[in-house]
């Protein structure tokens, strides 16, 4: 399973309402596997289905240009894009995003 969680480091609030999507990665090709919405704690629980993973590279994809925008708040990055790959498909991958206007990080979280 996937899941992710968005921290605005800069407000010391959850990223509410920001847009997100999955895709894998077969033979080079792009799929969206996953999308939503994150809720009010900041969080997306349902990228994937409970259960394994195929075994791939995967990208999530913030919409963070609308989130900023609809603060009112000048940013830098529009998008931001994580690739990862999952290698052993029955764990649980938790990727969150930690956010300000400017910057970002990101670590494989539990």
């Amino acid at each position: 399973m996937i899941t992710t969680h968005v921290l605005d480091t800069a407000r010391g609030r959850p990223g509410k309402g920001i847009a997100i999507e999955l895709e894998r990665a077969d033979a080079g090709v792009w799929h969206l596997i996953g999308a939503g919405i994150t809720d009010d704690d900041g969080r997306l629980k349902t990228l994937t289905q409970p259960g394994p993973l195929l075994a791939a590279r995967y990208r999530i994809r913030f919409q963070t240009g609308l989130y900023f925008e609809g603060l009112g708040t000048p940013s830098f990055f529009p998008v931001v894009e994580i690739q990862f790959t999952v290698d052993a498909g029955a764990e649980h991958y938790h990727v969150p995003l930690l956010l300000s206007p400017f910057g970002y990080s990101t670590y494989r979280g539990s």
